[in-house]
């Protein structure tokens, strides 16, 4: 539990002065940018500051997992892993009816066995990292998510899904198994049975149905600009937003590290978060805010 106490490099920023919600255009498609990143930051503004999305968009190659993309998801990732300022996380795509495609097969085609290798070490230590962040985090599934794109959306906490959108696990119709967590996460998110199943056969489903088998959080018809998902996933941040940073970020970590070890540990666990929430401001504010009954108000002390 070391690292469960030194989660917190320091007290969560206050909030900034609630104002309009700010879109980021679609720098994807857009000519006059000139840096243009496979993978990169937009946070939100007015009454949505807090919530940050990773914007992905590796427009010819449906967001495969390459190496410029990995590389820069993994520097993204680390310089998230201490910024207070990020209550909740949203991982979305910028690609029209996809969220990410998996494995850049043109670039693993190149690669060695010993390369190949050492890459999806890599890529599965990127999806530990991903999952380990202190803060929520939700993978927003407008479109396809197959092989490493679903093991992305599954590093993740939540997920929203658009009924059209398609996830699975393919990687034994290529003479693979997951590489990236998902031969971990998949039974752990939907059950052993149900997990075999998707794996043996390779086999997609539909936001629909992934709804239903608990692989998504929630489903939602397509619209008419393709961010279905997106703007659920943003609408359930929205209700994890006015919550005590604090108390959300230690819960998660009371739930992860309990669900690695014996009921009696997690107890243990749960227990030692729960100190860590004692002396904070919040607490107070939340005990102060039920007795005048009005809505609390926290600053992440």
């Amino acid at each position: 539990m070391a690292a469960a106490r030194g989660v917190f490099a320091g007290p969560i920023k206050r909030l900034l002065p609630r104002g309009s919600f700010t879109q980021t255009r679609s720098w994807c498609s857009n000519g006059s940018v000139s840096d243009k990143k496979e993978v990169r930051l937009n946070r939100l503004e007015g009454e949505d500051n807090g919530i940050v999305e990773v914007l992905m968009c590796r427009e010819r190659a449906r967001n495969s997992l390459g190496h410029v993309f990995v590389g820069q998801m993994r520097d993204l990732v680390s310089s998230l892993q201490h910024d207070s300022a990020v209550r909740v996380l949203v991982f979305r795509s910028l690609i029209p009816g996809v969220f990410c495609a998996g494995a850049d097969l043109k670039e693993r085609a190149q690669m060695s066995n010993a390369e190949a290798e050492l890459f999806v070490h890599g890529l599965r230590s990127l999806m530990n990292d991903i999952a380990a962040l202190p803060m929520p985090t939700i993978a927003a599934v407008d479109g396809f998510a197959l092989g490493g794109g679903l093991e992305l959306a599954l590093a993740c906490d939540l997920r929203t899904a658009a009924h059209c959108a398609q996830m699975g696990l393919i990687e034994t119709t290529r003479g693979l198994l997951p590489g990236a967590g998902g031969s971990q996460r998949l039974p752990r998110t939907v059950g052993f049975a149900v997990a075999k199943e998707l794996i043996f056969t390779g086999r997609r489903v539909g936001g629909e149905q992934a709804v239903n088998l608990g692989l998504v959080n929630r489903s939602v018809p397509q619209n008419q600009t393709g961010d279905a998902a997106h703007r659920e996933a943003l609408s359930l941040a929205r209700e994890i937003l006015p919550q005590a940073p604090i108390a959300v970020r230690m819960a998660k970590v009371a739930m992860n590290r309990g669900a690695e070890v014996d009921i009696s540990s997690g107890m243990a666990i749960e227990g030692m978060c729960y100190a860590r929430l004692i002396p904070t401001r919040d607490r107070q504010e939340g005990m102060a805010a039920f007795i005048e009954k009005r809505p609390p108000r926290y600053t992440g002390e």
